[in-house]
């Protein structure tokens, strides 16, 4: 699903970029331009980064890819 129409940035780049470490929404903005033009995004966003951690995959500590021993 689109979730940046102004940059067409996906759901799907929006998880990789945070399995690749982009926790924030400033440090996805930064690697993808998202939330870069008119910040609607913005929102959607920070809740597919919140969703993707809590799957318990992801830790906040930017250290790249850690997996739950569940």
């Amino acid at each position: 699903m689109y979730v940046c129409i102004c940059k067409g940035i996906t759901d799907r780049q929006i998880k990789e970029a945070v399995y690749g470490g982009s926790t924030s929404v400033k440090a996805l903005r930064y690697h993808l331009g998202v939330s870069s033009q008119c910040g609607r995004c913005a929102e959607l966003t920070k809740e597919i980064i919140e969703e993707t951690m809590s799957a318990g995959i992801i830790t906040s500590a930017n250290t790249g890819l850690f997996y739950s021993a569940g």
